[in-house]
């Protein structure tokens, strides 16, 4: 029996396979290339990272505001105990000595000034440094006028302690202004009570029990003194009877004012 079956024929031996035409690489494709191939950051890791961030920053903040509350307390704690209170100053004598001008603008002064410092605290004492004093002489409408300057020693006030502290006031650094020294010319020849303030600064330690409070500014300033120049070699008295004190005193305890 015949096989009639037909088989396709078998390519030419010279045949090849058609292939795509190739071309030379441009520039962009050489760029392309050479460029490493992106990855995308792993995201878990930066999501760790940030949570890690985050907890340390509340934590830091909740020390931060615990240790402000805990301090806050222990300051009201020593506030309640100890009940702190400012002293206070009283301007018990004044004499004036000299106040006259020795040259045209030059003032030569001499006073004697006697303070008496009280601390009402039964608990509460105050260390304080050289107090420096200055004496002003007032007129309304004017600006103050240095008439004098003058010190006191640095000086413990203990508990319940009223201390008498004593001064000589010498004449002011330097030489008045034209205008500040024809005014109070003016008023010592017409022996006019000159109006005068007497302001003291110093810095003060405040110590309560074993706590120690670091040094604070303390400005007095007492006003309401009125004196007249003296006549002659004999000495003039300040009516100090309306003369009041502002004590300007700020405790602190910690970072904590009082």
């Amino acid at each position: 029996m015949t096989d009639d079956r037909v088989y396709p024929a078998s390519k030419p031996p010279g045949a090849a396979a058609t292939a795509n035409p190739t071309f030379p690489a441009n520039k962009a494709q050489l760029y392309n290339a050479n460029r490493p191939a992106y990855r995308q950051p792993a995201s878990r890791r930066r999501t760790h990272s940030r949570g890690c961030c985050c907890r340390c920053c509340c934590w830091t903040t909740f020390v931060i505001i615990l240790l402000i509350l805990l301090a806050a307390a222990a300051s009201a704690v020593v506030y309640l105990i100890y009940r702190p209170r400012q002293p206070s100053f009283t301007v018990s004598s004044l004499k004036v000595s000299s106040l006259n001008f020795t040259s045209a603008n030059h003032l030569t002064t001499a006073i004697s000034l006697s303070v008496i410092a009280k601390n009402p605290n039964k608990n509460v004492g105050f260390n304080y440094d050289v107090t420096d004093i200055t004496v002003y002489k007032t007129s309304p409408g004017d600006d103050d006028v240095v008439i004098g300057k003058g010190s006191i020693p640095s000086f413990v006030h203990g508990k319940k302690n009223t201390t008498l502290l004593k001064s000589t006031i010498g004449s002011p650094p330097g030489d008045l202004d034209e205008l500040s020294a024809g005014k109070l010319k003016g008023e010592l020849k017409a022996k006019k009570a000159v109006a005068i303030k007497i302001v003291l600064d110093t810095k003060v330690k405040v110590k309560m029990g074993s706590v120690k409070s670091p040094k604070s500014g303390i400005r007095v300033t007492c006003e309401g003194i009125k004196v007249a120049a003296p006549t002659g070699k004999k000495a003039t008295t300040a009516a100090t009877s309306a003369a009041k004190c502002k004590v300007d005193l700020r405790i602190k305890i910690w970072k904590f004012t009082f």
